[in-house]
């Protein structure tokens, strides 16, 4: 079933608008950023695939472009979108931090 089908209450995004970004889970946050699942699978699937293939957030994070796309239903530009999360996440947490 497509997530947006699902009750309100339960698709991540409006969640994150409802409850805020803590109360998600990782495979609710990654699925936001993935923003599609692939066929017969929605994006929360994928992002818990993922998860389980990758052990956490950070190694999926630290995952090389082969070892990214080498999973189902991602790509260069999904790792490229993350890559680009992640610097715009170092940036924030180093301007935090000066």
């Amino acid at each position: 079933m497509p997530i947006s089908d699902w009750p309100e209450a339960e698709r991540p995004r409006e969640k994150l608008l409802q409850r805020g970004a803590n109360a998600l889970t990782d495979a609710e946050l990654l699925a936001i950023f993935l923003r599609t699942g692939t066929k017969g699978m929605t994006a929360i699937d994928l992002a818990y695939s993922l998860l389980n293939e990758f052990s956490s957030l950070r190694n999926l994070f630290s995952a090389n472009l082969e070892e990214f796309c080498a999973s189902k239903g991602i790509g260069p530009a999904k790792y490229v979108q993350l890559q680009a999360v992640l610097e715009m996440s170092k940036r924030y947490l180093n301007e935090t931090l000066e």
